[in-house]
């Protein structure tokens, strides 16, 4: 995640004309969460519920390939629809997920770092190693404290905003921060300029 001096214009926020591609490292995660959540007999019924096409696109999936977000999303409201009665706030707990598991093993150097704020503001940006175009920015930065935005990028669903959420809480453990917090506090979706983030943590023991 790059870091940025001056506060982005709204101009630069979440909306964007182009399309926009996710890698197949997202599909395998959320079909790992569900089969851990619920079984494989859950996973086959999700899968049952899509297009064929689309379906076929999904399974075939490699992790470093590129997916239209579209044929991700289809994954997603198919996984909602069998699990946002009982929980919904699932799409958070499978970002963390997918950073936890899918995040660790491809860009463990990424994450691991001696403090959030090193994470934060290296050069390489996680968010674009999973999705094009966009980011996320700093937005704003202090010990302890951090303001995320989402730029250049459309988030089309409140779950993939959920997601982030619980992606971006799971990045700071890995980067060394303790008892982290981190809020959806702007979104698009809901008639803001743009997606924000805020997020918090304390320094180990």
């Amino acid at each position: 995640m790059s870091e940025r001096a001056a506060e982005l214009s709204p101009a630069s926020g979440a909306s964007s004309d182009r399309p926009v591609y996710a890698k197949g490292s997202i599909v395998r995660s959320t079909i790992a969460f569900l089969r851990r959540e619920r079984g494989e007999e859950c996973v086959e019924q999700v899968l049952a519920s899509i297009a064929p096409a689309i379906r076929a696109r999904l399974t075939a999936a490699e992790p470093t390939e590129e997916l239209p977000f579209a044929v991700v999303r289809e994954l997603w409201e198919a996984v909602d629809t069998l699990l946002r009665a009982a929980d919904r706030r699932w799409s958070e707990r499978a970002g963390a997920y997918s950073i936890e598991s899918a995040g660790v093993q491809f860009y463990g150097g990424i994450l691991r770092k001696n403090n959030p704020t090193e994470f934060l503001t290296q050069s390489v940006s996680l968010f674009r190693l999973f999705y094009r175009p966009g980011d996320m920015e700093v937005v704003l930065a202090a010990p302890g404290s951090a303001v995320l935005r989402l730029v250049g990028c459309d988030p089309a669903t409140p779950l993939f905003c959920q997601r982030q959420t619980g992606g971006l809480r799971q990045a700071l453990i890995l980067a060394g921060g303790a008892t982290p917090r981190t809020r959806h506090v702007r979104c698009a979706l809901e008639g803001d300029a743009f997606c924000e983030w805020e997020l918090e943590w304390t320094a180990p023991g």
